[in-house]
């Protein structure tokens, strides 16, 4: 399969040490991701670089300078803080910033959002969702906002799904990378990588650079009309998921909560 990248949860105060060693790997290779900014963080998880910097104080002019050399932006949610425990259309996680929490409180949200990156000059019709997570309402309100894109969803090539087009990320990596066709995306938390994160992609990189692509170029990929059935196979997919990923953590942590 081809493969695009996104890097989650860009703010002000990421972890900027990580997120430069990975865009160095990422300029090595001629790879342009796509990147989900939040516009007005405020999980307190993601305030990690909390010192004064050139690049912090000069956000959004960066993003801009990324943006114009190919770099892809999307809207990463508003806030990023989690108000529901609801799955949503794409279940796989129990916790969302937007899922059930209604139309007009779900278009008010993101028009914000969208305003507050269009006030930095930043233009997109990409949105990504926090932990994966929407309901039909917030299709309906990024539709009526201008969005016309989404970085979700399982599958070998992108799909038009309720007048959004989906971009698929990769149900598990190893597998994609055994398949000779389709296009998927690879997810990034550059904040959370380690030493053995970085050198695994540096490997991964070097080994099938002929497979790499620009999110640029996954989006000319001409998107088909998904039905009912490969909808539902998707949504189980998601579900199984997110059942294995659960078990695996209270097996490891059978004290906490989840």
């Amino acid at each position: 399969m081809k493969i695009s990248i996104r890097m989650d949860d860009i703010t002000p105060d990421m972890d900027w040490k990580k997120f430069l060693r990975f865009k160095e790997l990422c300029d090595l290779y001629q790879i342009k991701p796509l990147i989900g900014v939040v516009p007005d963080n405020q999980d307190g998880n993601l305030h990690i670089d909390t010192a004064e910097s050139t690049l912090a104080e000069n956000f959004w002019r960066y993003i801009k300078s990324l943006q114009n050399e190919g770099w892809c932006v999307a809207q990463h949610g508003v806030t990023h803080v989690y108000t529901t425990k609801k799955m949503g259309c794409f279940p796989l996680n129990r916790l969302s910033e937007f899922a059930g929490t209604g139309y007009e409180n779900q278009y008010a949200a993101l028009k914000y959002g969208r305003d507050i990156l269009l006030s930095h000059g930043i233009e997109t019709e990409i949105f990504m969702a926090p932990a994966h997570s929407f309901d039909c309402n917030t299709i309906k309100a990024l539709r009526k906002l201008g969005f016309s894109k989404m970085t979700d969803g399982f599958g070998e090539r992108p799909y038009l799904w309720r007048g959004i087009i989906f971009y698929p990320i990769s149900y598990r990596q190893n597998s994609c990378l055994k398949k000779n066709s389709g296009y998927t995306t690879f997810v990034v938390h550059s904040n959370t990588m380690n030493d053995k994160d970085f050198e695994r992609y540096e490997k991964l990189f070097a080994k099938y650079k002929d497979r790499l692509i620009s999110y640029a170029e996954l989006m000319v990929i001409e998107a088909h009309k998904r039905g009912v059935l490969e909808k539902t196979a998707e949504y189980a997919m998601a579900l199984t998921k997110y059942i294995l990923v659960s078990g695996k953590r209270i097996f490891k942590n059978p004290k906490k909560e989840f």
